[in-house]
C-alpha cells in the first residue's frame, strides 16, 4: 500500500493556538501493529492544549490531537483485532488526530458498538474513559457519598454528574455562571455552586452537614487546590486531574495530615488504559452506561476540522460547555 495524502495540523513550535499549522500531510503505509483511520470526527480536549504550549513536552515537529472516530482504512501485518470497514474510536494515541486520518497503534482502538455514532464517540470516549476512572479507580465511593466536581459544566464534568448520580452520590457542582449550573443540574448534580474558591469551602461544609466530601474532583488547579482540600471530610480525596487554571504547587505531605490524614493524587488516564484488559474494561463500563442511556454526551461546540485553533481558543477561554467535536 501506498502512503495516504491527507490534510491536516503540524505543530512546529509551540505558543498559542496560531501556531497550528494546516496543509497536506502524507501518512506511511500501516505497519506492525498500526491502523490507518479515516477520520469522521475529532475531539478537542485540553491535554491538546497542554501538548500545544509545551506543559506536556514532545518532539516537534509533530501532530495534534489524541481522540478520533471514523472508519478502519487499512491495518498493518500484525492486526488480527481490526480489518477495513470497522467502526472504531480512539484516544490517549500518538498525537495527530486533528487530521483527515491518523495512524493509531492497535492497542489504543476500540470497536464503536452499533448503538453509538462516530461524532458521539470522538465527543465523549476520553472524557467517559477519565470520568470512568475517577468514579471507579479512585475513592471507593457508596450510595449517599457526596463528591465535589469542578467545573461540572464541561465535557467531563457533566459525565462526571451523569454517572455519579446513577451511582447513587451526592453531587456538588461548581461552575462559573448560572447558565452553567443549571447544566450541572440538569445532568444530575444535587447542588450547584456559582463562583470561584473564595467561600466555597464554607458552602460545601453547609450542604454536607458540616462534614464536608468524601472526594474532590478537581481539573482547574492551580485556583482551586486549596478549596478543594478544605472541602474534604477526615480522610478524603483530593484527585486533580487538570490544569485549566495552572498547574497545583508543591505541597508538604504534613498538611495533608493536619487538614484530617488526607489523600492527594494527581492521575492520569494513561496508567489507567495501559493494557488491552484496562482498556477494554473502562470503555465497557462507559459503553454500557451509554448504551442504557444513563449517560448522554453533551456536545456544546461543532466546528469544522480547519477551524482547530479556534475550537482550541473556546475551549481555553472557558467559552464552551461539554465537548467539542471537529467535524471532518
Amino acid at each position: 500500500m501506498k502512503g495516504t495524502e491527507i490534510q491536516g495540523f503540524r505543530l512546529h513550535d509551540h505558543g498559542g493556538p496560531e501556531v497550528l499549522q494546516w496543509g497536506a500531510i502524507t501518512l506511511p503505509a500501516p505497519a506492525g501493529r498500526q491502523v490507518l483511520v479515516r477520520n469522521r470526527a475529532v475531539g478537542v480536549n485540553f491535554i491538546d492544549i497542554y501538548h500545544r504550549e509545551g506543559l506536556y513536552p514532545m518532539a516537534l515537529p509533530s501532530g495534534l490531537g489524541v481522540e478520533g472516530a471514523g472508519v478502519v482504512e487499512a491495518v498493518g501485518s500484525e492486526v488480527t483485532e481490526f480489518r477495513a470497514g470497522d467502526r472504531v474510536a480512539y484516544c490517549m494515541c500518538t498525537p495527530g488526530a486533528y487530521a483527515e486520518a491518523h495512524l493509531v497503534d492497535a492497542s489504543r482502538i476500540v470497536r464503536l458498538p452499533d448503538a453509538i455514532d462516530e461524532e458521539s464517540a470522538a465527543g465523549v470516549l476520553l472524557k467517559g474513559l477519565t470520568a470512568a476512572f475517577l468514579l471507579h479507580s479512585m475513592a471507593p465511593l457508596q450510595a449517599g457519598d457526596a463528591i465535589l466536581v469542578h467545573a461540572a459544566a464541561g465535557g467531563v464534568g457533566q459525565l462526571l454528574c451523569q454517572w455519579a448520580a446513577h451511582k447513587g452520590l451526592t453531587v456538588i457542582a461548581v461552575v462559573s455562571t448560572e447558565a452553567k449550573a443549571e447544566q450541572a443540574r440538569s445532568a444530575g448534580a444535587t447542588h450547584a455552586i456559582v463562583g470561584g474558591p473564595d467561600g466555597l469551602a464554607e458552602q460545601v461544609r453547609a450542604l454536607t452537614g458540616g462534614q464536608g466530601v468524601r472526594m474532590a474532583l478537581d481539573s482547574v488547579g492551580a485556583s482551586t487546590w486549596e478549596a478543594s482540600l478544605d472541602s474534604l471530610a477526615r480522610r478524603g480525596w483530593y484527585v486533580t486531574y487538570g490544569n485549566a487554571s495552572g498547574p497545583v504547587p508543591p505541597i508538604a505531605p504534613l498538611e495533608l495530615q493536619k487538614r484530617g490524614s488526607l489523600v492527594m493524587t494527581r492521575p492520569g488516564l494513561a496508567d489507567f488504559v495501559a493494557s488491552r484488559e484496562e482498556l477494554d474494561y473502562l470503555s465497557g463500563l462507559l459503553f454500557d452506561v451509554l448504551g442504557q442511556g444513563v449517560v448522554k454526551p453533551a456536545i456544546g461546540l461543532r466546528l469544522p476540522l480547519a477551524e482547530a485553533p479556534e475550537a482550541q481558543r473556546r475551549l481555553q477561554a472557558r467559552e464552551t460547555s461539554g465537548s467539542i467535536v471537529l467535524q471532518v
